[in-house]
């Protein structure tokens, strides 16, 4: 299943600009808009949620976790280019595939296991 996190790409594209401060060089602001948009109960009844603390983001899906850095060496230094890589290696670390379009995130969730609802055995 695919789960779509709308955000304000006004507001984000102001935190790139300069009209935030932002001395990090990653574009920390940025991800606080997309993080702020981002909790979220899933058809299925697990929570999503997108965290930033310092230059570490973790994205939670049910009891599942996964973290990343942003990494201005690795994937910089377009700041988009070092937030799509956390949020693609956050994702894989849970379990799922994320993708960064402007205005929004794509997260595709596997099911959860253990919902069949059947009832055979």
């Amino acid at each position: 299943m695919t789960v779509t996190i709308a955000f304000d790409q006004a507001k984000a594209d102001a935190a790139l600009k300069g009209d935030m401060p932002d001395g990090s060089g990653v574009g920390v602001n940025y991800v606080d808009v997309i993080a702020k948009a981002s909790k979220l109960t899933l058809p299925d009844g697990r929570k999503l949620l997108l965290k930033r603390k310092g230059l570490k983001l973790t994205l939670a899906i049910g009891d599942k976790q996964g973290e990343a850095l942003l990494r201005r060496l690795d994937h910089g230094p377009d700041v988009r280019a070092i937030i799509r890589h956390a949020l693609e290696a956050a994702a894989l670390a849970a379990g799922a595939r994320a993708r960064l379009e402007p205005g929004a995130v794509h997260i595709d969730v596997e099911p959860a296991q253990g919902n069949d609802s059947s009832g055979t055995r």
